[in-house]
């Protein structure tokens, strides 16, 4: 049975997007995987914690896994800090990873440019880390969304260059893209993935949000022009809340769009605004 291993910063503001991008495919790989689930708390230092807030976010991530179906009988879940190696093992990897492919990581690049005058190291160090976290556990596979790929790709180098240098050590681990749910993208830009620190909280359902307020959020969601419920590259908002609606019911896109066949934006939103609520009561009441 193959190793896999992932993790989630502790924040109090999980959102739906993290449900169908990670833990989601998490639950689904319980039954054909050896599962080890972190929480990964270290790389919430990159930014200012509140050591009371931290404390708190870290538990809540925890009933956050287990409301949405990690099972811990058949997964290992874990705080990241209470298992030292994963940083004494990044520093190993500091050795021998190059500062230059570090500085091509895309989603340093990004933060980078937002916040020029504040970078600290340990956000340029972040992939090295995540690299020791995987290497860690001799991971085989790791569940990723498509933002997180060149990371394990990055792991997948270190592991090479590694065993190269000191014989075989580390598993080679692959990423995992499930090809649907995998970026789920913002309510009030469908061109930004959904974000949890994304400027309006128009842009994401949070999976503590009152199913109420989650409702008008959905109903206040930006759509394409045009009247018909389909997918497409030129509909990329109606796609979006097409995929969000078709991974909470189980139906192919497909069927959605031939469901609403002769129906306009209105009667698919509502109906997509009971099932998101439904779905954020049901987590609540696990919660």
């Amino acid at each position: 049975m193959k190793r896999t291993f992932s993790g989630v910063q502790p924040t109090n503001n999980l959102h739906i997007g993290n449900y169908f991008g990670a833990i989601k495919n998490w639950v689904d790989l319980q039954s054909s995987h050896e599962c080890i689930y972190c929480v990964v708390d270290l790389h919430a230092l990159t930014v200012y914690q509140k050591p009371e807030v931290l404390r708190s976010n870290i538990i809540n991530v925890v009933k956050t896994y287990l409301a949405l179906g990690v099972d811990p009988k058949k997964s290992i879940i874990f705080q990241q800090s209470d298992v030292s190696a994963h940083a004494e093992l990044g520093w190993v990897l500091n050795t021998i990873a190059k500062v230059s492919e570090i500085e091509r990581m895309t989603q340093y690049k990004d933060k980078a440019a937002q916040h020029a005058q504040n970078i600290n190291m340990g956000l340029m160090d972040y992939p090295v880390l995540m690299a020791g976290d995987i290497l860690l556990y001799d991971t085989a596979v790791v569940p990723v969304g498509k933002d997180q790929k060149q990371h394990v790709e990055l792991a997948r180098d270190l592991s090479e260059r590694f065993n190269k240098l000191y014989g075989d050590t580390f598993v080679v681990p692959a990423p995992l893209i499930k090809k649907e749910g995998c970026r789920i993208m913002g309510l009030d830009d469908a061109g930004k993935k959904m974000s949890k620190s994304a400027p309006s909280p128009a842009n994401y359902i949070a999976l503590l949000d009152d199913p109420a307020v989650a409702k008008k959020k959905i109903m206040r969601a930006v759509t394409d022009s045009g009247t018909e419920v389909k997918s497409g590259t030129d509909k990329p908002a109606l796609t979006n809340l097409l995929t969000i609606y078709s991974l909470l019911v189980g139906k192919s896109i497909k069927e959605l769009e031939k469901q609403y066949t002769g129906k306009g934006y209105g009667d698919f939103k509502n109906d997509l605004a009971d099932v998101v609520a439904d779905f954020l009561a049901d987590f609540q009441q696990k919660f």
